[in-house]
């Protein structure tokens, strides 16, 4: 195993050199565990809803073209809590990361290609909710006055970033691995 740390800081090229054993030691190595540990932990709880119903998504996946559906709902579950948790543990971190990560690109796919509607309401929709005093907040109604377009919008562009931010961090740990403090470093003694 190597020795090196993949992202050493020469105290040649930082402001404070003094804090490159601290950055190199403590700081990076916490941070990359939290990443991971929250990562994975986010990935889980995704998840358990689908441990309640494995099947849950078989009409999803269906609708959209990934037959058969029965298969493909139980492999998102699979990913979710199993690769999720490997995640967290920082154990077989590069294919359980490469797993999610293609997952959440097919999460930004759906996203991309099945775009949430244009509104929430019709206008008989807006005109009841705003002829109706003390239903909503001032910005509930805001929210609901050109029909829910403007939450619509919102919620579509947050799907979207989510999905790429989401996929970016599984992709990173695909790429480089647990981490200081995970137990692929503690036990396995070979890298894939």
């Amino acid at each position: 195993m190597a020795t090196v740390l993949p992202f050493t800081n020469a105290k040649k090229e930082l402001y404070f050199p003094r804090m490159a054993t601290f950055y190199d030691n403590v700081a990076q190595p916490l941070a990359w565990t939290a990443l991971r540990f929250a990562t994975g932990a986010a990935l889980v709880i995704q998840g358990i809803p689908l441990m309640k119903d494995p099947l849950g998504m078989t009409a999803f996946f269906d609708g959209i073209g990934f037959h058969p559906g029965a298969v493909w709902s139980i492999v998102l579950l699979v990913i979710l809590v199993l690769g999720g948790a490997l995640l967290a543990l920082g154990l077989y971190t590069r294919p359980a990361a490469l797993a999610v990560g293609v997952m959440l690109l097919v999460t930004l796919w759906y996203h991309l290609t099945y775009p949430f509607g244009t509104q929430l309401l019709t206008q008989e929709g807006v005109t009841a909710v705003t002829s109706t005093a003390g239903l909503l907040t001032r910005e509930g109604y805001a929210l609901l006055a050109d029909g829910g377009r403007s939450f619509v919008e919102l919620a579509q562009a947050k799907s979207v970033l989510l999905s790429i931010l989401w996929s970016g961090i599984a992709f990173l740990f695909a790429a480089f691995g647990g981490g200081y403090f995970s137990l692929d470093r503690k036990f396995l003694r070979k890298r894939y």
